[in-house]
C-alpha cells in the first residue's frame, strides 16, 4: 500500500527463480542433475492447488526471454531468445514442458503460438489442469481498486481474474508518481479482489490518511498500461523481488480488461492559477507579507518545482517532494547567490502549512513533512555553499567530465579540461566514439517529415501535433530546429505515440517544441522565455516541461536526470549546428 514516507511502498512476495531453459541430454530428453531440477520445480508448481506457482514461473520465463530487450540494458551475448527456450520445451516431451508451453502461449496473447503450442500437445495426448487448458476463458473482476494515500507520493491499482476452474488472483501494482508515474513494482498473490481488497483494509486499519476505491476496469487498464510502458524506459531498470518477474503475468490480466478508460490526466496549472496561489499565500497568515520580492522570488522556484515535477501538484508536499526538492533540485538547478537560496527552508516550511492547511491535512502528517525540512537543510544549506557545477558546467558534470577540482571552477568557464574517460562518456551521449568524431558543424537540411513507422491509428492526431511544431519553430526559431523538431516528433511518434494522444494537442507540440529547444539552447540564444514559447501555444508556463517527460521517457531517456546540455537527446541529427559546433569544441579539448 502507498506509504507516507520518501520510499514508496514495495509489494510483497516471493522472488521468482532465475529463468532458464531446461537441460536437456543428447537424447533431448531434460537431465536428472543433482539438487532442484527445473522439471521437478514445474512438477512441484502442478501439484500445487492454484495457479498461480505455475504462471508465476512462466511469467519470469517471458520477462527474461520474451519481448524487446531495451538498448540501454543488453541481454548478454549468447542469451537465448523465447523462441530458443520454446524450441527447448518442444524438444523434451514431457507433461512439465506441455504445461510451461500452454501457459507461455497463454500469458503472451500469441493467436499464431496458441495454435502451434495447442497442436503440439494435441500430438503428445498430455491432460493439462482445466484452468490451464482454458486459459484463454479467464475472465477478469468487475472492478478494480485503488489505494492511495493523502499525500500522493504513489498509489497501488489492484486488478483481479477468475480462472476456468473457479480459482481467483489479484495483482497489485504500484505506480510512483514522483518519477513520473512509472510502474515501479508489482505482486500477484490468490484470492477473489473482495477478500484482497478486505486484507489491504485491514492492514490500513483505522489510517484516515489511506482510502480504498473503486476504479473502473478500463481506467485501471489505461493506468497499467500507461505506467508500465513509462517504467520500461527507466534507467536503470525499477526492480524488486517480485518485479519485473510478475509483469508478464500483469500485462496479461490487464489485456482482459475492457479498453477505453482514462489514464492519468496531469493537471494543468495556468499562469493565472500559480499566481492566485501565490496571492493567497503571501496574504495568509503563512506568508511572508505582498512586499517581500525576494520571498516572491523563491516562492516562484517552489511553484516550477510543484507544477513541473512529480504529480504536477504544487500544493502536494511529503516527505519525499521535500527530500527531492532540497536535496537535489534546487541545488542542482536554480542558479543563485547562497544568500538567496538560504531562505528557501523557511520559506518551504510556511508554503507547506499553507498547503496542509487548505487541504485539510492532519496535523500529524504536516508534522512529519516539516521534520523531513529539518532533516535535510543542513545538507541544503551546505550544498549551496559548496562550488558546485551548474549551467554549462552542468553538461560536463552530467556526463561526468569534471574532476572534483574542475567542479569548483566559477561556471561562466565551461571548457575546463576533462579527464581522458570524459571522451567515451561524451561518446556515449552522442551515439557513441564513431559519432562524437563523425560530429561536424553542418546545419541541419530542411527537410519533410518522416512517417516510416507511424501507426496508422495515431497518424491524425501526430500530423495535427506537426503543424503547430511546424508554425511554431516557423515563427520563433529556425529552419534547423524545425528540422530537429520533425525527427524528435518521428522518432516518439512511431516508437510509442500515447504520450502524444493525451491531452491538448497543443501541449504537446510545445512540449516537442521545448525539448528541442532546451536540448539546443535556443531559449538563450534566441532570448525567447519558456512563457513566450508556452503563450504561443495557449498553455500554462510548467505545461511543455511536464509534457516532456513521458516524451523523454519514451526516447530512453530519464526525464530526472535531464540536464538543460546539449546531449540531451542524445542523438546528434536532432542536434542543430552551433550544438554541435559546441560538442566538437568541448570534444577537442579532450585529451
Amino acid at each position: 500500500m502507498p506509504k507516507r514516507s520518501r520510499r514508496p511502498a514495495r509489494g510483497t512476495g516471493s522472488r521468482p527463480r532465475k529463468a532458464r531453459p531446461p537441460r536437456r541430454r543428447r537424447d533431448g530428453a531434460p537431465s536428472r542433475q543433482e539438487g532442484p531440477d527445473l522439471v521437478d520445480e514445474i512438477a512441484g508448481a502442478l501439484a500445487a492447488d492454484h495457479p498461480l506457482p505455475l504462471l508465476g514461473l512462466v511469467s519470469s520465463f517471458l520477462d527474461a526471454f520474451g519481448g524487446d530487450p531495451s538498448p540501454l540494458d543488453p541481454r548478454p551475448p549468447g542469451w537465448p531468445t523465447l523462441d530458443d527456450l520454446l524450441q527447448s520445451f518442444v524438444e523434451a516431451p514431457l507433461p512439465e514442458t506441455s504445461a510451461v508451453l500452454a501457459g507461455i502461449a497463454g500469458l503472451s496473447g500469441d493467436e499464431v503460438l496458441r495454435s502451434r503450442v495447442r497442436r503440439e500437445i494435441a500430438a503428445r495426448g498430455d491432460v493439462l489442469p482445466r484452468w490451464l487448458a482454458e486459459l484463454h476463458r479467464s475472465v477478469p473482476a468487475d472492478r478494480a481498486v485503488q489505494v492511495r494515500h493523502v499525500l500522493g507520493d504513489s498509489e497501488d491499482l489492484v486488478v483481479g481474474i477468475r480462472f476456468a476452474d473457479g480459482s481467483d488472483a489479484c495483482a497489485v501494482v504500484l505506480v510512483d508518481h514522483n518519477m513520473g508515474g512509472v510502474a515501479k513494482d508489482a505482486f500477484v498473490v490468490p484470492g477473489p479482489l473482495p477478500e484482497v481488497v478486505a486484507l489491504l483494509q485491514e492492514a490500513a486499519g483505522d489510517d484516515p490518511d489511506t482510502s480504498l476505491e473503486d476504479l473502473d476496469p478500463a481506467d485501471a487498464r489505461a493506468r497499467i498500461t500507461e505506467a508500465v510502458a513509462l517504467g520500461a524506459h527507466v534507467y536503470p531498470p525499477l526492480e524488486s523481488e517480485t518485479w519485473p518477474g510478475c509483469r508478464p503475468f500483469v500485462e496479461w490480466v490487464v489485456r482482459l480488461l475492457p479498453a477505453g478508460g482514462t489514464g492519468y490526466v496531469r493537471p494543468e496549472w495556468s499562469e493565472a492559477d500559480t499566481r492566485a496561489l501565490a496571492e493567497r499565500f503571501l496574504a495568509s497568515p503563512h506568508g511572508t507579507g505582498p512586499d517581500d520580492a525576494d520571498a516572491r522570488l523563491l516562492l516562484d522556484r517552489l511553484l516550477w518545482f510543484g507544477t513541473d515535477y512529480g504529480p504536477g501538484d504544487p500544493m502536494r508536499w511529503s516527505p519525499t517532494a521535500v527530500e527531492i526538492l532540497l536535496a537535489d533540485w534546487i541545488p542542482r538547478k536554480v542558479v543563485a547567490e547562497a544568500e538567496h537560496l538560504a531562505r528557501v527552508p523557511q520559506l518551504l516550511r510556511a508554503f507547506i502549512r499553507f498547503c496542509h492547511a487548505e487541504r485539510g491535512i492532519r496535523p500529524e502528517l504536516t508534522a512529519e513533512t516539516l521534520a523531513a525540512v529539518d532533516e535535510f537543510e543542513p545538507g541544503y544549506q551546505q550544498a549551496i555553499r559548496t562550488p558546485r557545477p551548474q549551467g554549462p558546467d552542468a553538461l560536463l558534470a552530467a556526463i561526468g567530465a569534471l574532476d572534483p577540482a574542475d567542479a569548483a571552477r566559477p561556471p561562466e568557464d565551461p571548457l575546463a579540461l576533462p579527464p581522458a574517460s570524459a571522451r567515451a562518456r561524451l561518446g556515449d551521449l552522442v551515439g557513441g566514439g564513431a559519432a562524437l568524431d563523425r560530429l561536424d558543424g553542418a546545419p541541419l537540411p530542411d527537410e519533410p517529415f518522416r512517417w516510416d513507422g507511424v501507426p496508422e491509428q495515431a497518424r491524425a492526431r501526430v500530423g495535427a501535433v506537426l503543424e503547430l511544431v511546424d508554425r511554431c519553430c516557423d515563427e520563433l526559431f529556425d529552419v534547423e530546429l524545425r528540422t530537429a523538431a520533425r525527427r524528435v516528433l518521428a522518432r516518439v511518434a512511431a516508437t510509442d505515440p500515447a504520450p502524444l494522444r493525451r491531452g491538448r494537442v497543443e501541449g504537446a507540440a510545445a512540449a516537442v517544441c521545448w525539448l528541442v529547444a532546451r536540448a539546443n539552447d535556443a531559449f538563450t540564444e534566441r532570448r525567447i522565455a519558456v512563457r513566450d514559447l508556452a503563450g504561443w501555444f495557449g498553455v500554462s508556463e510548467s505545461t511543455p516541461a511536464a509534457r516532456a517527460k513521458p516524451l523523454l521517457q519514451v526516447l530512453g531517456i530519464d526525464p530526472y536526470d535531464y540536464t538543460a546540455g546539449p546531449p540531451g537527446l542524445r542523438s546528434p541529427d536532432q542536434l542543430t549546428s552551433s550544438t554541435r559546433r559546441a560538442l566538437i569544441e568541448i570534444r577537442d579539448r579532450l585529451p
